[in-house]
């Protein structure tokens, strides 16, 4: 009878750690080591483990057990900055990112004037013809997009340029998302999150590279994460301080928008 875990597909696991009950995700990978298990916790509050092909169930729960009260401290964490991230209400003073920076919101009203969002000196100034923060919502959704669209393109060859495997830059396609900042399909095609232009450039650059490096590695392997050290030694700090963030870059009231 096999104790390891069926191939086919990513495997749940569930283990109790006081009164909690953390569900671990596999991702099972063909190129990693069997000596190597990596636990990662994600700001959404997901458990995972890269791991070999047919790890051993046993094992898999000994490793997680042994970091039972490290995913414990992290998912805690995490729990506190989301509860921190209250959604916005977009009304004029509030707090707007962008590149890292802090920019007041303020909403101008013109009966005939179609909504636009620009930035104005210290102001991210949203005009619409009547007061509707769900159309303050939209504009600046617009708006995101666009600067989103306009960094990336300036940030993907300057972060592709000292790569050897990349012969052409890859397509980028931008979508809206609550969880991920960005992911690379099979055909090489890469999406972004346009909320991660809220965020510093240097995490716009960790994330372009992120995505580039799965060009040449398909999974988390060790050489995947020896590529992405090689082209950006501090990328581990820059991820956490990113991640740290994540609620606050990623908060929208997506049921004002549709």
């Amino acid at each position: 009878m096999s104790t390891g875990l069926d191939a086919s597909g990513p495997q749940v696991l569930r283990i109790r750690y006081g009164d909690e009950v953390i569900s671990v995700e596999v991702r099972q990978q063909p190129g990693r080591s069997q000596e190597r298990l990596s636990i990662h916790v994600e700001p959404d509050g997901r458990v995972l483990v890269d791991a070999p092909l047919g790890v051993e169930v046993g094992r898999l729960l000994d490793s997680v057990k042994r970091r039972a009260r490290w995913i414990s401290q992290q998912l805690e964490g995490f729990r506190i900055q989301r509860s921190h991230a209250s959604p916005h209400e977009y009304v004029s003073g509030e707090s707007m990112l962008y590149l890292g920076r802090r920019y007041r919101l303020k909403v101008q009203i013109d009966p005939t004037a179609k909504p636009v969002a620009r930035m104005h000196g210290a102001f991210i100034e949203v005009t619409l013809p009547e007061r509707d923060p769900a159309m303050v919502a939209a504009a600046l959704m617009s708006w995101y997009r666009q600067r989103a669209r306009e960094v990336f393109s300036q940030r993907l060859p300057v972060v592709a340029e000292p790569l050897r495997w990349v012969r052409e830059l890859p397509s980028i396609r931008l979508q809206f998302m609550k969880l991920q900042w960005g992911s690379c399909s099979p055909s090489g095609r890469i999406t972004l999150n346009p909320w991660l232009v809220r965020a510093p450039r240097e995490a716009i650059d960790y994330v372009l590279l992120h995505e580039m490096c799965h060009l040449r590695h398909h999974n988390h392997s060790r050489a995947f994460y020896a590529s992405l050290s090689r082209h950006m030694p501090d990328w581990k700090q820059i991820k956490t301080r990113l991640d740290s963030r994540a609620e606050e870059f990623l908060r929208i009231e997506v049921d004002r928008v549709g």
